[in-house]
């Protein structure tokens, strides 16, 4: 038995979706189902009985100490997290809650539970995070490792920041067995659409504008999500307690070139009815505060002493994320209803 939290959001609910098609170990999923979690997102394994799915936040330290005494999990990965940048500016607070105080409630009920077993290697507690911890690279520098320092520059980088050094403390202080990995931007199914890529396909199919922030030079490394629950079930498995391992698509990508690589994809598989360019919906507006101009992840040590590296390039990745989303539309419409629709409205009219 496993414990996933954050498990019904975009990067759980892909985890927990292939870790049961992987194998037959059961998983108790933790989601607060906040705006981006979505049990739809988990529509295909329902009814099945090695899913077992509780509505809770992970700030809820009585919840926590019954879920670890109940199911006894053999291991503990935290996806659950407050991920976006742009409501980090307009709202922090509840960053700070989820990412910092949510990480520290679920140490401290993983320690509580490790102090009680007879055999401490019965749990492993994996801690997912992010390259926006490492802050911005030049156009020249190299990529980020395992021994760049932190340099948040945003609310929501800060309190990933904040959360990857509670985990290190609490291996270092207590000795709970931790392992942490940062990684770059994902992509693919189950996106909640207000990050860049399916925040793109959405308002192209609906003839809306394209946002892009600035000059769209900003250049990210792109992970397809798939290629990331890999790398995480492998580091679940074999990384070494106490390390960090970052995890990259080795696919630098500017923000100008994704979106109109999209455009392109788009063309081909859905044309416009009117025969012109998604490309030509695409708008410039004002750059975000603190906008980080690069990121890149070297991913060699996930490669040298895992033997992981992603299966998908940028282009193959981006068409199944793109075919995938119109096989979709039920998903899409629904998600995008409501309260969603209200905020992209304001944000990119």
């Amino acid at each position: 038995m496993i414990l996933v939290t954050g498990g019904a959001g975009f990067i759980g609910s892909n985890f927990v979706l292939d870790w049961l098609a992987e194998q037959d170990e059961p998983v108790v999923n933790l989601d607060a189902l906040t705006y981006a979690g979505n049990l739809n997102n988990l529509r295909p394994i329902e009814n099945d009985p090695r899913h077992i799915f509780v509505h809770g936040n992970i700030g809820d330290a009585a919840l926590l100490s019954d879920l670890f005494t109940r199911h006894k999990p053999r291991a503990v990965v935290n996806f659950a997290a407050e991920s976006h940048v742009d409501r980090s500016i307009h709202g922090p607070e509840d960053f700070i809650q989820t990412n910092i105080l949510g990480t520290f409630r679920l140490l401290e009920a993983a320690r509580a539970y490790w102090g009680g077993l007879q055999n401490k290697s019965d749990l492993r507690f994996l801690h997912v995070s992010t390259d926006e911890v490492f802050g911005t690279l030049g156009a020249d520098d190299p990529a980020f490792n395992e021994e760049t320092s932190y340099r948040p520059n945003s609310p929501y980088s800060a309190s990933k920041a904040a959360s990857d050094h509670l985990v290190r403390a609490y291996f270092h202080t207590y000795g709970l067995p931790v392992v942490t990995t940062n990684c770059s931007n994902n992509y693919g199914p189950l996106h909640f659409p207000e990050k860049l890529i399916p925040l793109v396909i959405h308002n192209a199919l609906r003839g809306r504008p394209l946002p892009i922030y600035g000059d769209g030079m900003q250049i990210r490394d792109w992970l397809y999500v798939k290629d990331h629950c890999s790398a995480i079930r492998r580091v679940l498995e074999a990384g070494r307690l106490g390390e960090t391992y970052n995890i990259g698509g080795w696919n630098e990508r500017a923000n100008l070139h994704v979106v109109t690589t999209l455009c392109e994809v788009l063309d081909e598989l859905q044309p416009r009815s009117d025969g012109k360019k998604y490309s030509e919906q695409i708008a410039f507006v004002t750059d975000r505060p603190g906008h980080d101009r690069r990121y890149a992840i070297d991913a060699r040590k996930i490669e040298a002493e895992l033997g992981w590296r992603p299966a998908e390039t940028f282009e193959s990745g981006i068409r199944k994320t793109v075919r995938w989303y119109l096989d979709n539309a039920d998903w899409v419409e629904n998600v995008t209803s409501g309260s969603y629709r209200n905020w992209v409205e304001k944000q990119y009219a």
